[in-house]
């Protein structure tokens, strides 16, 4: 009986006390929302500036522009790029639109210490990922694999700042 006391006198408090914030921790910001989906002929239109920039910058890229849901709008692989591209490109894009977060902030808080992100299967915390916006809502992302991560985000960040 006491026992049953208990389990019902924590499942009273615990949410209470959950729902309390701990000093000196602020609350984040909320996300933004949700728009509808990139149109295929600006997703196009953000792959030709990004393979653009890759070739300027002298790399073979994969490029990935998905839609808030994560799924995929428009596709593209530079000839003799890595075949490993293909598949990260798609997966940074994914997680971007998914969680509303460039792909270099995840990386950034993962080295900073937030190693629970690696225990996230679907969140990919490299970068190179980045949403897009419209009116301030995430319409999908842009994904690029095939150099560098600093270079990956360099060449999805020309591709949006044309916009």
């Amino acid at each position: 009986m006491k026992a049953l006391f208990l389990a019902l006198a924590l499942a009273v408090v615990a949410p209470a006390a959950l729902a309390q914030t701990t000093p000196g921790l602020s609350k984040q910001a909320s996300p933004p929302s949700y728009g509808g989906p990139i149109s295929l002929t600006a997703a196009e239109a953000l792959i030709d500036r990004a393979l653009t920039a890759a070739r300027a910058g002298g790399h073979r890229m994969a490029v990935a522009v998905v839609e808030p849901n994560g799924e995929l709008v428009a596709f593209a692989r530079m000839d003799d790029t890595q075949y490993g591209s293909i598949l990260i490109a798609q997966r940074k894009a994914w997680t971007a639109a998914r969680y509303r977060l460039a792909t270099s902030t995840m990386e950034e808080r993962t080295l900073a210490g937030r190693t629970v992100t690696l225990a996230n299967d679907d969140a990919l915390p490299i970068a190179g990922g980045i949403p897009i916006f419209v009116n301030g809502h995430v319409v999908g992302a842009i994904g690029v694999s095939g150099a560098s991560a600093a270079e990956d985000a360099a060449v999805a960040t020309a591709a949006l700042a044309a916009d």
